[in-house]
């Protein structure tokens, strides 16, 4: 009958508000599940409790105090969640999932960072396990690096002393114990993963894998030694990615403006210049240090320049005519143009260099030269610009560095300026030396985003020398055509990362620090040539591979590189060699996890899901070192979530006091009225229902809200569980063709709401689900359902086909709801399957797969029988706003047609109390009738309205009439049922008495 009938979601006005109106006992074991007695209980009343079937669960409604955490721990002893993961590694199916661990940094304490990224990928691999799926997840963690050292020597006296070997061996400690500290957080938040066979960047097989994968693409000339200019940190002496920069955005700089005297006028210039007036070109720096390297001024071609005369002292400048108003305001004066040229006509001039006598610094067209700022004429000192160097490698200048490792001037920069730190008194005596030399101008404070060391918090400077680095160059163009073959979530982080990508030329992978993978190569002692070849690194991989990193700096040269390697190379004696001093980057440490920890000769895994940090770090290093390698990207799909903020959306700082601590969330603080101990799944809430593809905010009202979602969805559980204490669902269940009308209703949605969140954890829309879940429990389920059949379920006889069609329903909606959020809640879940009645030592939840709702129980034109009604209960409550519904019959008259048709099929006679039509109305009595009855009282209120009828996909499209009228009740209030459907208010009702008849009462 109802078969291919569309109709509208149910979603009716005050419907919620006014279901709540019902009484009886509907009303009273409603949230409660039959844990309360009624207010007001007559004798008559009391005396039929007994016969009333009311839910009894232990379920709790709530896990107060020490018991939410307490509990916690006791189901994953009883489930097994140690076991999980290699059980489900077991299967026999070709169906695989893989989701690779970015490696979290080893040098630190668990922190909600760290809760938001695991759980999400928790959630992700327990949908996975549960629908079936082998799930390949390895944990990892990145165990070398600056931070570790520097962490780890801080905890030493005389740490500068230190051999190399022994500031490893308190590193690899340091990083140990952090780990561990880390992975029983992670477990203790439920993360299901291989902890017994996690991957550790410092271990021999992982470093042998590492230093394959460097050498594949030092062979393909994807890695090359340079010397020029790379971000330095004085601070911590050693060269540093662009990934490992944060910038200062208020940095204060001491800004100059400066001339450099013209020495040979431009040939084109000459009828300007005639060289009996000096002209100097004008000059603006932030960094004044820099100076001493100079050996150039670069100019834009196509820009417009012009030659002016200051008012104030008659000296004649060049420079830009876009910057003339700007600059001669700053130095406090005005310029008078003379005559303008275009850029290109400063070819072939010469100044003399400010600061060094007798040194020429030539004009020089450069493209990088902006007209934003400054005077549009660039100081160019090839060893501390990237630009500036690319000017130098065109015209074969002089990339001379005068700065140390540790930022001091050598002794290159001459006496006056030798030993001083080049971002302090450096500065200063630099800016000393142009003033002596008449050529300053002026100088000021400057604000400006500037680059700091990520890990010292101290700013760098752009610094030439030898350093290793992979060509991205050359890589990039791939790695993007790679990168839009992935799929991206959100889709504009792809845009940002490709950006990136775009920006990148180069990457500094050497590091100046003995903590980490050597890079493989030897050099010769007198010329500084590098030796490395297939035979040394072949020989270093399997020292490697059974020593670790550490023989580099244990082993004698003599057992590291072989005769054989050094004859290949051209070379005499291995002791003219010596081993290179540099490590890797950490980011080409993790960045080749793919090469270790991926299975398979394809080594791709389906998801990455990091940070949206990792754009730009271990995304990117994973896509360039594998695109590089073998021509392919190690994922499938990236998921990049944001970064967690305080409630308010402020940083979480130690000084403001709204950092939060995953433990205190789990287990409480000291003082538990301050912060209550709220258990793993109400981080694993927080974690599914924010948006995290922007950021995630946490404090104390987010985490009270997620424990009362969690309150709410328990109750929701227990009403479930109560009313299935005498019903066992294989021998008790109902066929769906038998079932009320309502009751198929009701699978018929849950059928909708498991496909609804099965396509929301396939797109990792975790916040969606949370939604779908909420909504289905709170208005399909305890607002509609829940109301509409207690009657049935409490007053019916326990075996009643009746009852026992809703309680098949329950069982079926329990089940599914259960296991839609089993990834999010997983102790709460199986916290549920050990209080099923009728499951005795249960596989649990993950161990018996994912949502199991039947094609079969979606009858689309269901809906429209049902939704019908709702309308009509609509109208019916409406009209008796703040009354009792069991003290009202309720008349319906429809007009002849479909609709009229589907309430018949709720009702076959024409007046009923225990019809299908009169449970969804929750009156005492309904009346349908097809006409107004004659003897209708002139005061009724009579309700109007309409019902569209949508059915065969539009096809068949009725508006049908109705007219509800709400009669107070004639009848006695039964004793038993509480509706008023009985001759005396001391005797039970028929329904009531016939069964009690078949229990055996009288």
């Amino acid at each position: 009958m109802f078969r291919g009938w569309r109709a509208p979601p149910l979603a009716r006005t005050g419907l919620r508000a006014r279901v709540r109106l019902a009484r009886g006992w509907a009303h009273s074991a409603a949230s409660e599940a039959g844990s309360r007695q009624p207010a007001a209980e007559s004798r008559q009343e009391s005396q039929y409790r007994d016969t009333v079937l009311l839910p009894r669960s232990r379920f709790p409604a709530q896990l107060p105090g020490r018991l939410q955490p307490e509990t916690e721990l006791e189901t994953q002893q009883k489930c097994g969640f140690s076991e999980l993961y290699s059980w489900q590694r077991q299967r026999k199916t070709k169906q695989e999932f893989c989701l690779h661990d970015g490696p979290p940094y080893a040098n630190g304490d668990p922190h909600v960072g760290h809760a938001l990224n695991k759980i999400l990928k928790d959630i992700t691999n327990r949908f996975y396990v549960m629908r079936g799926y082998k799930v390949h997840y390895v944990p990892g963690w990145d165990c070398h690096g600056l931070p570790i050292e520097l962490k780890a020597l801080s905890e030493v006296k005389g740490a500068e002393n230190l051999s190399p070997m022994e500031i490893r061996q308190r590193a690899r400690e340091f990083a140990e114990r952090a780990i561990e500290k880390q992975k029983s957080a992670f477990i203790r938040w439920g993360v299901m993963a291989d902890w017994a066979n996690c991957y550790r960047t410092f271990d021999p097989k992982y470093e042998a894998n590492q230093l394959r994968v460097f050498y594949k693409m030092y062979h393909k000339g994807y890695i090359y030694q340079d010397y020029k200019p790379v971000f330095w940190s004085p601070s911590a002496k050693t060269a540093l990615a662009e990934a490992e920069l944060e910038y200062n955005e208020q940095h204060v700089s001491r800004s100059v403006y400066m001339k450099f005297p013209l020495l040979k006028s431009p040939p084109k210039l000459t009828s300007v210049i005639d060289g009996s007036t000096p002209v100097s070109v004008l000059v603006w720096t932030t960094q004044p240090w820099t100076v001493p390297a100079n050996q150039a001024v670069c100019y834009m071609p196509d820009s417009a320049y012009a030659i002016v005369k200051c008012t104030t002292t008659g000296e004649r400048f060049i420079l830009a005519a876009d910057r003339v108003e700007s600059t001669a305001a700053v130095l406090d004066t005005q310029f008078e143009v003379m005559s303008t040229c275009k850029g290109a006509d400063l070819a072939d001039g010469s100044c003399a260099h400010p600061t060094i006598p007798g040194r020429v610094s030539p004009l020089l067209p450069a493209n990088h030269v902006t007209m934003a700022k400054g005077t549009g004429l660039v100081h160019t000192a090839p060893a501390h610009g990237m630009e500036d160097y690319s000017v130098a490698s065109h015209h074969q200048l002089p990339t001379d560095c005068l700065v140390d490792e540790g930022g001091f001037f050598t002794e290159a920069a001459g006496p006056e300026l030798q030993n001083k730190n080049v971002l302090e008194e450096g500065n200063e005596a630099v800016i000393q030396m142009l003033q002596a030399a008449g050529v300053l101008l002026k100088e000021e404070k400057f604000v400006h985003s500037y680059p700091y060391d990520w890990r010292t918090k101290k700013p760098m400077i752009i610094r030439a020398s030898k350093q290793w680095f992979v060509n991205t160059a050359s890589v990039k163009a791939t790695a993007q055509e790679v990168l839009k073959k992935v799929k991206v979530i959100p889709t504009s982080a792809v845009n940002r990362m490709l950006e990136m990508l775009d920006r990148r030329t180069f990457w500094c992978i050497s590091r100046q620090r003995c903590w980490g993978v050597p890079i493989p190569v030897f050099y010769q002692k007198n010329t500084g040539e590098c030796l490395i070849n297939s035979e040394t690194i072949t020989d270093v991989i399997k020292i490697v591979e059974q020593q670790g990193t550490d023989a580099w700096w244990t082993l004698p040269i003599e057992q590291l590189l072989s005769k054989g390697a050094v004859a290949k190379a051209g070379g005499h004696d291995v002791l003219d060699y010596v081993k290179g001093q540099d490590v890797l980057d950490i980011w080409f440490d993790s960045g080749t996890s793919w090469a270790h920890v991926l299975e398979g000769a394809e080594q791709r895994a389906d998801t990455y899901l990091e940070g949206k940090d990792q754009l730009g770090g271990w995304f990117q290093s994973s896509l360039l070192t594998s695109v590089a390698a073998r021509k392919k990207a190690p994922y499938k799909t990236l998921v990049v979530h944001g970064f967690t903020l305080g409630e308010k959306g402020e940083k979480m700082s130690k000084s403001i006091g709204n950092v939060v601590d995953p433990d205190v969330v789990i287990n409480g603080g000291e003082d538990h009225s301050k912060d209550p101990p709220y258990g793993a799944d109400v981080l694993r809430w927080w974690v599914a229902e924010s948006n995290v593809f922007t950021e995630v905010l946490i404090g104390p009202v987010v985490l009270n809200a997620a424990r009362d979602d969690i309150n709410k969805l328990r109750n929701t559980l227990r009403f479930m569980l109560g009313n299935m204490a005498d019903f066992n669902p294989e021998t008790d269940s109902i066929p769906a063709s038998e079932m009320y009308i309502v009751d198929q209703y009701m699978l018929h949605l849950l059928q909708d709401y498991g496909n609804k969140v099965t396509e929301a954890y396939k797109e990792y829309d975790y916040s969606k689900v949370v939604r779908l879940l909420q909504a289905f429990c709170s208005r399909n389920l305890s607002n509609f359902y829940f109301s509409t059949i207690k009657d049935r379920l409490y007053c019916e006889e326990e075996k009643d086909p009746k009852r026992r069609s809703c309680q098949t329903v329950l069982a079926e909606a329990l089940d599914v709801v259960v296991r839609s959020f089993a990834p999010i809640l997983p102790h709460l879940a199986e916290e549920v399957f050990q209080h099923l009645p009728y499951k005795k030592d249960s596989e649990g939840v993950f161990r018996t797969g994912w949502i199991n709702a039947s094609s079969a129980w979606k009858k689309p034109g269901i809906e429209e029988a049902i939704e019908g009604a709702c309308a009509m209960r609509d109208s019916f409550l409406g009209s008796i706003s703040g009354k009792n519904a069991l003290e009202y019959e309720v008349v319906i008259v429809i007009e002849p047609g479909l609709l009229f048709e589907l309430m018949e099929a709720l009702q076959a006679e024409e007046t009923s109390s225990v019809s299908q039509l009169n449970e969804i109305m929750m009156a005492s009595q309904t009346t349908l009738l097809s006409e107004l009855p004659k003897e209708t009282p002139t005061d009724a209120n009579i309700i109007k309205g309409t019902f569209l009828i949508n059915l065969e996909g539009g096809d068949i499209r009725e508006e049908s009439s109705y007219k509800v009228i709400a009669l107070p009740i004639a009848k006695a209030k039964c004793p038993r049922c509480r509706r008023y459907t009985s001759d005396s208010s001391s005797t039970p009702c028929p329904r009531c008495l016939k069964v009690m008849a078949g229990k055996g009462s009288t």
